[in-house]
């Protein structure tokens, strides 16, 4: 198989302070431990289809800043074409800013930047990339706009597209139908849906309403219970990995970056879940978005132990 994995979506640098308290509006907090990381989801969904073995291109926007030649030079090392990776001169790359308390909680602004300026025109120019790809895969923090834009073009050449719909907003029936493949998790399910999600058996009440609203393949991640599966004619539970978590920073994310590949690759939806499956789960043993996706190599080890 080519395994030819198109990935269209945001690239951020998540600068994170570790402190006690969260600091309230006009409350200065002395922090801890500062660190910065690669993230934004598209991106961090292009790394975890190169790292599981995904011939991967990347269409996005950066700015013409540190962080977006930082960010650039990530993606090379992970052997991503980044031709498309457009340098944005009217605009700063994205950034998140991320405090991260005592007991594990956080406090997250996103500046968007650059990434809210990918547009449908970007898109277009991209079309004979797109088109010749065996998986195209999006998220939800560029615009809509743009994202329907690439559906269209996927769609057109019979070109399979998974949207992961985070962050979750509502989604018109007209995108839908030209989704392959849904992966919300519970909340993002709830959201599209009206369904409180929280069972397999309310999964599969909110995947029908997906399904009846012309997706033809979805797919709701439950963390380390697993993820259903639902087509058209069928439904499955494929049980997750418990593993000890350390940071569930981008276990979305790694999950839709290796299930690109297993499709790509001929894997049957089944199996596919359960590989994204482990990736995920060994991407929330280790800190921060991209620094946690793993190999294929040893996703291929974990799933054998």
């Amino acid at each position: 198989m080519s395994n030819r994995i198109v990935v269209v979506g945001s690239s951020n640098t998540d600068m994170i302070i570790k402190v006690h308290t969260i600091p309230k509006p006009g409350e200065t907090v002395i922090g801890g431990r500062f660190s910065t990381a690669p993230g934004g989801k598209g991106a961090n969904q292009a790394v975890a289809a190169a790292r599981a073995g995904g011939n991967v291109s990347f269409i996005a926007r950066v700015g013409n800043d540190m962080f977006g030649k930082q960010a650039i030079e990530g993606f090379r090392a992970d052997r991503i074409d980044v031709s498309r990776v457009i340098v944005d001169p009217s605009a700063p790359s994205g950034v998140a800013s991320i405090f991260v308390d005592a007991q594990g909680q956080n406090s997250i602004a996103v500046a968007s930047g650059a990434n809210a300026n990918l547009s449908p025109q970007d898109i277009q120019k991209a079309a004979d990339l797109i088109a010749s790809a065996d998986i195209l895969v999006m998220q939800l923090e560029t615009p809509v706009e743009t994202v329907r834009a690439a559906a269209q073009i996927a769609r057109d050449s019979n070109v399979t597209v998974i949207l992961n719909p985070a962050p979750a907003q509502p989604l018109d029936d007209e995108l839908l139908r030209c989704i392959s493949i849904l992966t919300p998790n519970e909340s993002e399910a709830q959201l599209l849906t009206g369904i409180p999600v929280d069972s397999p058996q309310t999964a599969q009440k909110a995947a029908d309403i997906l399904s009846a609203r012309g997706v033809k393949v979805v797919i709701i991640t439950m963390g380390e219970k697993g993820a259903l599966l639902a087509t058209q004619n069928a439904s499955a539970f494929v049980p997750g990995f418990k593993v000890d978590a350390v940071d569930a920073t981008a276990a979305g994310d790694v999950f839709n970056g290796a299930l690109a590949v297993a499709i790509a690759e001929g894997t049957p939806l089944p199996k596919a879940i359960r590989f994204a499956n482990a990736a995920a789960a060994l991407s929330v043993t280790k800190l921060g978005a991209q620094p946690s996706a793993p190999t294929r190599t040893a996703v291929e080890r974990f799933m054998n132990d």
